[in-house]
């Protein structure tokens, strides 16, 4: 007889756990390796920079942080539940309910006692990991030597020690709260807390351990108590920002008073866990609890009310003296020089004589507007553009400094058309080339920039250099990644340059820097690879032995990674440097924390019509300084941080913690110092401040009489005009300084705001030439102060007069008839002739197909006077009294009309019967216009037939005026 035996029920079971356990196995390990391969490629990022230091210094700072808020939050809960299931009563009876909990809870118990802590510990672990800069702050803060004016402590406290005591309070409070319910929780589910029959139990373990806990959460709210004194030096109060009288002398000894009495009654529970007696422990929590409303409310309150409210200038004259200075110091506008200012508005001939250097250096190539005509005449291929707005810098040029608007002509990759592959995007179109340099102050007799450097091959005054390295391999427009480099002898595969009409003759390059992780081996292509989701890059023989991949290239990104602790101006830009292209970006520190001073919206206060409102990681921020000079390399990359303000305490911090990053200021070359610039958002928050804070009076500042604010821009009413860089001599200087200016107007009062000139405000930002020092006028603020006496047209003032004169009207008909439209150039304010000068650049271009913005016209204004004319000096002459005395950049330009063929243009002031025929165009027009609405075909047709005669008739006109 045979017999079989049964199979194992079990195998299957079996087979299928181990089947589940390898497939997580597997995945766990493939979850493992991508997050290995991001993080390794991204050390190789920061090694090849020679800033892994500050790669490891976060990883080993999140690393321990969140160890630390972990096992802080994780270790204690777990030593509560432990002692409060171990000490619970073993002979106890129960309540049926408490039995059907226990038999619910028991099988989870184990589960519960080691899940409950890790699942708490997570969470803080994570929290403690995102404030590791808060905490490596306090362990390396430095102190400042200025004393808050309330307590006398060193405002270092204040930047580093009171954020960090504040989270570590807030932290501790919620471990011993989480603890304490806990405790409770689990002390009532086995018996160590009864409740029944109106009478409450607890045993001696459970007694002693709740009452431990709560006397340390109180002594935690004592010491919390106690710092939220400090607090108040950075908190609102009234107007201003900051401990007021009623914060002084009520809040501040209430808030003292209040954590005496909670050490007390912290106190008094560490006696109940000796005695076992819980009436005075209650009794005084509850006193508390009433002396805080009386004391912490009721007591600030009556003080408001029945002192300060009646007496308010006089009370709070103090504290907002105190608001005042405090914020001016902040802000880095403490040493600013007022100057009071009574302008003129008369004209008269030679009345800017004195200023021919700054009419000689007027801006009229408006950044924000050539862009168009800049592409057209250098882009060359369709896969090179240049980012808008353009930039302004300055060179020397035979022997004289020069105000030009640069450009890169970098990439763009939407652009490839039928191009659009792997290869092309990664190994063949690798770089942007060239810089393009344009006068700022100059124009041709077209309306187009007078080019000092342009072309491809680069040619100017740049090129002139034989080490001038044209290559942009990193750019604002740069690709997501290229890969570059190959041994010495193969055959270079990257467009260096176009060259004929088709491309064959493009020139070729290979990259020979060292600007990114070499991936020459197999292990690192997989790894990135994987970090770019690219199977090509693993299998494609573009990639050799002696391959780089560059990625991460935009130069605000790469200053961000290696110096993750400051905020970047909006506005990097390229200047070329011993015959490098580099990117030039300010850093700022900034701080929230800085007693006495006001809060400002940092989005806010940069955004305006050029530049919308970013985000940002600190937005309210009391405290800024352009502590850090940055610049990467457009070749290969490399980025080096200055420290600009060497005397900065966050600087000095941070210094301590990424050691060796930042170089002195000393080793800044010459030409280096000579192209850096005064940083256009740290004006904008200073001119932001400044609307209120230009005065030095407390009374003054009580009675808000004098506010001001930035007018908003003239054709964009709901933005704020720009800042402005130019090369002027404001009244108290002996000489024209590279700087920045913007204007104030009284503050709005509901929706319209009354537009004269209140002040102007300059900054001087060119820093010199020597090397590693900055000139001693450098980031000077200088701030005229209006005569209130004489009204000065504000912006949108000048702007509507420009809008509504009619013989400008005329002449902008003439400009727009066809199909042409006009586009305003930013408008300019300039304290020359002894009053405000505003400048208009005109530009025209197609309202369809090609846009080419052309310079054709200049409108100035000067008190009530206008002018509108071809050129700049042309206009400045009309203005005053047919001679300023002083020419613009375009002097020698003689200007062509688009419609004469390049012929004389005829005279600026039209004659009467161009005036007849103009308005007879006019007439005609509208009349046309309103035969077309009405649907009337035949008047239309006669209307329309004058028009044209209108038209043919100032044509000759024009000719004729043009053959005299």
């Amino acid at each position: 007889m045979t017999t079989t035996s049964a199979p194992n029920p079990a195998t299957p079971r079996a087979s299928r756990r181990i089947l589940a356990i390898s497939v997580a196995i597997i995945a766990a390990l493939i979850a493992a390796f991508f997050v290995f391969a991001s993080l390794y490629t991204e050390f190789l990022w920061f090694d090849q920079l020679t800033f892994a230091s500050v790669l490891t210094t976060q990883w080993i700072a999140t690393a321990t942080m969140f160890a630390i808020g972990f096992l802080g939050m994780a270790a204690p809960i777990f030593v509560c539940i432990q002692l409060a299931y171990r000490l619970r009563p073993v002979y106890v009876r129960l309540s049926s309910q408490l039995d059907r909990y226990q038999e619910v809870v028991e099988p989870l118990r184990r589960l519960a006692m080691w899940g409950m802590p890790i699942f708490f510990g997570v969470f803080a672990g994570f929290a403690a990991a995102g404030n590791w800069q808060t905490a490596w702050l306090w362990a390396n803060g430095v102190t400042t030597d200025t004393l808050d004016p309330q307590f006398g402590v060193d405002t270092g406290f204040y930047l580093f020690a009171m954020p960090f005591y504040s989270a570590l309070l807030a932290y501790v409070s919620a471990v011993l709260l989480l603890c304490l319910v806990i405790t409770a929780l689990v002390s009532y589910l086995y018996g160590s807390v009864r409740i029944g029959q109106r009478e409450l139990r607890i045993s001696k373990p459970a007694r002693i351990q709740l009452a431990v806990l709560a006397g340390l959460y109180l002594l935690v709210q004592a010491a919390s108590l106690w710092l939220d004194r400090y607090l108040t030096l950075v908190s609102p109060e009234d107007r201003i920002t900051g401990a007021a009288y009623t914060g002084a002398n009520a809040t501040i000894p209430g808030l003292a008073i209040l954590s005496i009495l909670a050490a007390v009654v912290a106190v008094l529970f560490f006696v109940t866990a000796v005695i076992g007696r819980w009436r005075f422990p209650l009794a005084a929590t509850a006193l508390l609890i009433v002396a805080s409303l009386v004391i912490g409310v009721g007591y600030p309150w009556v003080v408001k009310t029945f002192q300060v409210e009646p007496n308010k200038n006089a009370y709070q004259a103090e504290y907002y003296d105190r608001n005042i200075q405090s914020t001016k110091e902040a802000f880095g506008v403490a040493d600013m020089t007022v100057t009071p200012f009574t302008a003129e508005t008369d004209t008269e001939a030679g009345q800017l004589r004195e200023d021919a250097a700054t009419t000689a250096s007027v801006r009229i190539m408006d950044p924000g507007v050539i862009g168009p005509t800049v592409r057209q005449l250098e882009q060359y291929r369709s896969y090179y553009q240049f980012n808008q707005p353009l930039d302004v810098d300055r060179y020397e040029i035979d022997g004289q400094m020069q105000d030009t608007v640069v450009a890169v002509r970098d990439l763009d990759m939407t652009k490839l058309g039928g191009g659009d592959s792997w290869n092309n995007r990664v190994a063949v179109y690798t770089h942007g080339y060239g810089l393009v340099a344009m006068a700022g102050n100059q124009r041709t007799s077209d309306g187009e920039p007078v080019f000092l450097e342009r072309g491809i091959p680069s040619s100017g005054f740049l090129t002139e250099s034989e080490k001038f390295e044209p290559r942009v391999y990193f750019g604002e427009s740069s690709p997501e990644y290229s890969i570059v480099g190959a041994p010495e002898g193969r055959e270079p595969v990257e467009i260096d340059y176009p060259r004929g009409e088709q491309g064959a003759n493009d020139t070729k390059t290979t990259f020979k820097g060292d600007g990114g992780p070499r991936i020459g081996n197999t292990f690192t292509k997989l790894l990135y690879a994987l970090k770019f989701q690219s199977e090509q890059i693993l299998f494609s023989n573009l990639v050799n032995s002696e391959s780089q991949i560059l990625y991460d290239r935009d130069p605000k990104t790469r200053v961000q990674k290696v110096a993750p602790y400051l905020t970047l101006d909006s506005d990097p830009y390229p200047s070329v440097v011993d015959g490098r292209i580099v990117w030039i970006v300010d850093g700022f520190t900034t701080s929230s924390t800085y007693p006495y001073s006001t809060s400002v919206s940092l989005a806010d206060a940069i955004a305006d019509s050029t530049m919308p409102a970013p985000t940002l990681a600190r937005d309210d921020i009391n405290y800024i300084r352009n502590s850090v000079k940055a610049t990467v390399d457009a070749y290969d990359g490399s980025v080096t941080l200055y420290a600009w303000d060497e005397e900065d305490p966050l600087l000095q911090a941070w210094q301590k913690i990424f050691p060796n990053t930042v170089k002195p200021i000393s080793e800044m070359s010459g030409e280096l110092m000579s192209h850096v610039r005064y940083p256009t958002d740290l004006f904008k928050v200073q001119r932001d401040i400044l609307g209120i804070y230009h005065i030095d009076d407390a009374g003054a500042f009580a009675q808000e009489v004098n506010r001001w604010q930035t007018p908003n821009d003239p054709r964009d009413k709901n933005q704020l005009q720009p800042p402005y860089y130019l090369t002027m001599k404001m009244p108290d200087q002996e000489e024209p300084r590279f700087s920045m200016f913007s204007s104030f107007i009284p503050a709005s009062q509901g929706n319209e705001s009354r537009e004269v000139l209140m002040g102007y405000l300059a900054v001087d930002s060119d820093a010199g030439s020597e090397p590693g020092k900055k000139a001693e006028s450098y980031g000077k603020l200088r701030l005229l102060e209006i005569d209130t006496a004489t009204t000065v047209p504000g912006p949108g003032q000048v702007q509507n007069t420009f809008d509504s004169n009619t013989a400008i009207a005329d002449q902008l008909n003439v400009l727009t008839l066809g199909k042409s439209e006009v586009r305003y150039g930013n408008l300019l304010t300039l304290p020359v002739g002894g009053g405000l000068l505003y400048v208009q650049p005109v530009y025209v271009q197609s309202s369809e197909g090609t846009q080419l913005p052309n310079l054709r016209k200049i409108l100035v204004a000067f008190g009530d006077e206008v002018a509108f004319e071809d050129t700049l000096s042309q206009a400045l002459d009309a203005l005053f009294g047919g001679d300023a005395g002083a020419a613009g950049g375009d002097e020698e330009i003689e200007p062509t009309d688009p419609g004469t063929g390049g012929e004389e243009p005829p005279p600026t002031e039209p004659s009467e019967v161009r005036q007849e025929t103009l308005q007879a165009a006019r007439d005609a027009l509208a009349a046309r216009d309103a035969a077309l609405r009405a649907g009337d075909l035949e008047t239309f047709a006669a209307e329309d037939k004058k028009l044209t005669e209108a038209v043919r008739k100032l044509l000759e006109l024009e000719e004729a005026t043009a053959g005299e």
